[in-house]
């Protein structure tokens, strides 16, 4: 089964932190190397949070604050691949915007290659463009390794009517579609996202990925977080 893991930038810092945090990175070393060990075949988008906010560059142009958040994912997947390697795991990263000894041009028959021998696929720098989130990257990456499933690794197990930090009766929705979502106008993804799922048949499933073992229970197909399907 193929896969792609969306996770934000603060996975690598700690919530509301910044860098790297060692405890933080070595667990998610652990989550990712037990799913792979387990056979699935895994794609990684990751945010860059943990450098970046975008709050500190509104005094820049929506154009110019996207491309440091690009290339700020760049950064961060560098240093995944590097932790995955040094834990005895494959990793090779893929991105169209740098030209860096260690990322590789988007390619679909590398992509193929790296899957069948087990290697993580790190997808790095967005969809490429400026305006688009790395949600949005995440459903196109997952798309280009052939997966249907993008897990969204949150800190929170699963969709709710509203939030559930603000709100103690908010209630969870453990099944939905994308057009229920969007009409409740719940922020599991950006519409862009939502309507790029929909179009290409991608189901999203959202965790508490910090929950030891949540990942490996989600592509089990055991009862944890909530699952947005197409209509």
């Amino acid at each position: 089964m193929r896969v792609l893991v969306k996770l934000s930038g603060e996975a690598l810092s700690g919530e509301g932190g910044r860098g790297f945090d060692p405890e933080r990175v070595d667990y998610i070393v652990t989550e990712i190397k037990s799913v792979v060990e387990e056979g699935f075949k895994i794609g990684i988008v990751v945010g860059a949070g943990n450098l970046f906010r975008g709050v500190e560059l509104k005094n820049l142009t929506m154009a110019r604050a996207d491309q440091i958040g690009l290339l700020g994912t760049v950064m961060n997947s560098i240093y995944l691949k590097d932790i995955f390697e040094r834990s005895g795991l494959k990793a090779r990263i893929y991105s169209q915007i740098v030209n860096l000894p260690d990322v590789e041009r988007v390619n679909y028959d590398s992509i193929e290659s790296a899957l069948r021998e087990n290697s993580i696929l790190i997808f790095a720098g967005g969809t490429s463009n400026p305006f688009f989130t790395t949600d949005t990257a995440a459903v196109l990456r997952a798309q280009e390794m052939k997966a249907k499933l993008v897990v969204k690794a949150t800190k929170v197990d699963g969709v709710y009517d509203k939030d559930p930090k603000k709100f103690p009766d908010a209630k969870k929705i453990p099944h939905l579609t994308f057009s229920e979502a969007m009409k409740m106008g719940l922020k599991v993804m950006d519409a862009e996202a939502f309507a790029l799922c929909k179009k290409l048949g991608i189901t999203v499933k959202v965790i508490n990925f910090f929950e030891p073992g949540t990942l490996l229970k989600a592509l089990k197909g055991e009862d944890v977080g909530s699952t947005v399907v197409p209509d």
